[in-house]
């Protein structure tokens, strides 16, 4: 087992200079869900150098490779998430879309490729199979976008990992792992508690158009809008502190012309909690607050709700792997276990069918999702989850894959007719 160990960081240390190409390529070209196209022709550049096989078009822009070891006995997946968010005032954003490594995806891809490149040289060793998966659209943006692929039949989720769930990409797999970006905290690396989960809310305020020196001949749609921010607020103090419900509405229309009664009002929001009952129960009121201000405001509503994430639950004998791996190459100081996360990602859509882990790595700084976000340390953002990533893989599917078996064996695996239909109850209110 050490002296695989050693193998893998010696590669990786040798193609040290490589992986940070990688990663401030990709940060200099972002690209938005479903459309990286370009980043997903990257992915499938740096797999060819490698000598992986692999197949592209899952969920539109994802890339999969298959290392196969001496045994298939598991089969254990690293991720890298190819997707933006969009912040058109970050330096380096794209200037048609506004799509920026603000949340630093690029680190992911760098890391997952990393971790290839230290395995490879070992597979022959080890008794069970690595799938290195690029994969699209984790930021949940652009939503009437994603509604249109949906309504064309070419995506029936809006999320990434979701999407490849229902086609079915995932069915080989039996447990997965990803190192997302944490802020602020060079030379540490985060394991979170878990995640939040949310359903989305697109709703429409229909009013009654009016000349504004006339407004009671029309009904204000806008009026409508915020009466139910106002009732959405009032709620907020019923909601338990244990169940972390957070929702966070935004106008994304407020009427068409300053001299006319706003006949036509857009709302966008979340409603997250840390759990699926709190998720459900706090979207029901919610529901209830917008249609009660905008029956008291005489205007209709349509209230449409998203799939939106399943909370993360990190399993945790991966979680334990990685811890030992951390403070073994790192030292203890640099772990922080069970932190708070009141962030939401696919992930947790993932973890309902397998077991999953994402901790988090430090090397950058500034305000996620913001113009200020930048990376700190390419050695941390870059190479250190790289080594992580393949010394988890290594435990796992060293001596026999032992490990590995006995947490597929000890874990349910689900379906995706089982999450599909999770999903349906959620939202059959």
């Amino acid at each position: 087992m050490e002296r695989l160990k050693k193998a893998a960081m010696a590669a990786i240390d040798a193609n040290r200079d490589t992986i940070i190409k990688i990663g401030r390529h990709i940060f200099e070209n972002p690209e938005l869900g479903y459309k990286e196209l370009r980043t997903s022709a990257y992915v499938q550049e740096q797999f060819k150098a490698l000598g992986l096989d692999f197949t592209t078009g899952h969920a539109i822009t994802g890339v999969k490779a298959r290392a196969v070891g001496k045994e298939s006995r598991a089969t254990v997946c690293v991720m890298g998430e190819l997707d933006a968010v969009v912040c058109p005032t970050h330096p380096s954003a794209d200037p048609q879309t506004g799509a920026a490594h603000a949340c630093g995806h690029n680190g992911q891809i760098a890391g997952m490729l990393g971790a290839a490149m230290g395995l490879l040289p070992i597979m022959n060793e080890l008794c069970g199979d690595v799938v290195f998966f690029a994969v699209p659209s984790e930021e949940m943006v652009e939503l009437e976008y994603r509604e249109a692929l949906v309504r064309k039949g070419k995506i029936s989720f809006l999320g990434g990992k979701q999407q490849l769930i229902a086609e079915g990409a995932f069915d080989d797999i039996d447990m997965a792992a990803m190192i997302h970006s944490m802020t602020e905290v060079d030379g540490k690396v985060l394991v979170p508690q878990g995640g939040l989960g949310f359903i989305g809310k697109s709703v429409q305020f229909k009013g009654r158009e009016a000349h504004a020196a006339t407004p009671h001949l029309g009904v204000n749609a806008l009026n409508a809008a915020m009466a139910s921010m106002m009732c959405i607020n009032s709620l907020r103090e019923t909601f338990k502190d244990s169940d972390s419900v957070r929702v966070h509405p935004i106008l994304t229309k407020g009427g068409d012309l300053v001299n006319v009664v706003p006949a036509d009002v857009r709302m966008e929001t979340y409603v997250r909690a840390n759990n699926t009952t709190a998720m459900r129960e706090a979207n029901a009121a919610v529901t209830r607050a917008i249609k009660g201000a905008s029956y008291a405001m005489g205007a209709e509503v349509a209230i449409q709700d998203l799939k939106g994430y399943i909370p993360l639950q990190q399993n945790e004998a991966l979680t334990a792997l990685f811890e030992a791996n951390t403070t073994a190459l790192l030292g203890e100081d640099a772990l922080i276990p069970a932190c708070p996360f009141f962030g939401s990602t696919d992930a947790g859509d993932l973890g309902t069918v397998m077991p999953v882990i994402q901790p988090t790595c430090g090397g950058f700084a500034g305000g996620v999702h913001s113009e200020g976000f930048h990376i700190s340390d390419e050695e941390w953002a870059y190479v250190i989850p790289a080594k992580l990533l393949a010394l988890l893989v290594i435990d796992l599917l060293a001596n026999g894959a032992n490990e590995a078996v006995r947490i597929k064996e000890a874990y349910p695996r689900g379906t995706k007719e089982a999450y599909a239909q999770m999903w349906n109850d959620l939202l059959s209110d």
